[in-house]
């Protein structure tokens, strides 16, 4: 896989200084382990919540939906997975919209088996395509959720559970406990699950209004330290007059055989790109970059030309660059911010 390059053509006017920071996918900075958010987007988190909305013989049926309110960053392939630990012996009957990445064991059970008998499930989207009886509304994307700011309709993810050995009432369930998020790598911090005001959902007609039996909501922020703590991605700059005014700069996302740089520190030398397919062989699953030989050793590179700088305004091209041949950002963002833009 070549890497490949966007353009953007971007024009100002009256701008007078030349300041700009930019977020591309994930921050360009370094980063420290203080940071749980982004300066541009403070308040994003993904939001979960479990709505019970069905008491059985042995435990209840939920609902559980993630809300994607960060303002830039999406989930993208190969989505999200999300993991936590049963407070009781809790199993799980059967699922729609979703499944178990393992079945556990099931041995004790005669008769009807569990869908997952292990006491810490992790789960994971369905993906397009899933016969129409094990689909419910918002399921399916195969774990792609976009941001809330830019696409609300697709800013959600639902999947429905059975779970039994558990308690039938509201004051004998027990929530369940260290929740994990992945989407797809590291990088979200989960709260405890905290009871909330149970959800209230209005019928077609919107003529009726009735309310889940139990409500508890996590909320997960995203933390570019866990996630990687290298910058993952360099802006350079050129002009009209000089190509050379600021390159990345080198090892800005680690060096070359060095684990603090891609993570095997491994690359591509741009002579021999068909290495990547022998070193990434197809249907692979690895989240570690294996990026192009270059001096930068950056997934991303974001470079900006100014091709004019007149009195009233500037105008220039932004080309951005994946030298990431493991990914594709087929839902890349980027962000611009200035005092006067």
């Amino acid at each position: 896989m070549e890497p490949s390059s966007s353009l953007v053509t971007v024009s100002v006017t009256k701008i007078t200084t030349f300041t700009i920071s930019l977020l591309f996918l994930i921050s360009c900075s370094t980063f420290t382990s203080t940071e749980a958010y982004d300066a541009l987007d403070p308040n994003g988190n993904i939001t979960i919540k479990w709505d019970v909305i069905q008491w059985t013989a042995d435990g209840y049926v939920a609902v559980v939906t993630m809300y994607n309110f960060q303002q830039y960053r999406h989930i993208q392939s190969p989505g999200w997975t999300l993991g936590w630990t049963w407070a009781k012996k809790e199993v799980i009957w059967s699922m729609m919209g979703a499944q178990t990445t393992e079945q556990g064991d099931c041995s004790k059970f005669k008769g009807n088996v569990p869908h997952c008998c292990k006491k810490n499930p992790t789960v994971v989207d369905l993906l397009p395509g899933t016969p129409y009886n094990q689909q419910i509304a918002n399921c399916c994307k195969g774990g792609v959720i976009s941001s809330w700011a830019q696409d609300p309709a697709g800013a959600v993810s639902s999947f429905q559970v059975s779970v039994g050995a558990a308690g039938t009432t509201n004051k004998t369930v027990r929530v369940p406990k260290n929740i994990t998020l992945k989407a797809p790598g590291p990088g979200y911090t989960c709260g405890p699950a905290k009871i909330v005001r149970p959800t209230a959902f209005m019928s077609a007609d919107k003529r009726r209004v009735t309310q889940a039996l139990m409500t508890w909501n996590i909320t997960c922020t995203y933390s570019q330290f866990l996630a990687q703590k290298t910058p993952t991605c360099c802006v350079s700059l050129s002009s009209f007059y000089n190509d050379t005014i600021v390159s990345c700069p080198t090892c800005a996302c680690g060096c070359q055989n060095s684990t603090a740089g891609t993570g095997s520190g491994t690359c591509v030398h741009p002579d021999t790109p068909h290495l990547a397919s022998v070193i990434s062989p197809p249907g692979k699953s690895d989240n570690t970059p294996l990026v192009q030989c270059t001096s930068h050793m950056c997934p991303i590179r974001v470079h900006w030309h100014v091709k004019l700088n007149y009195k009233e305004y500037w105008r220039v091209k932004v080309t951005v660059t994946n030298f990431n041949y493991r990914m594709n950002y087929s839902l890349w963002n980027m962000v611009v911010q200035h005092p006067q833009l």
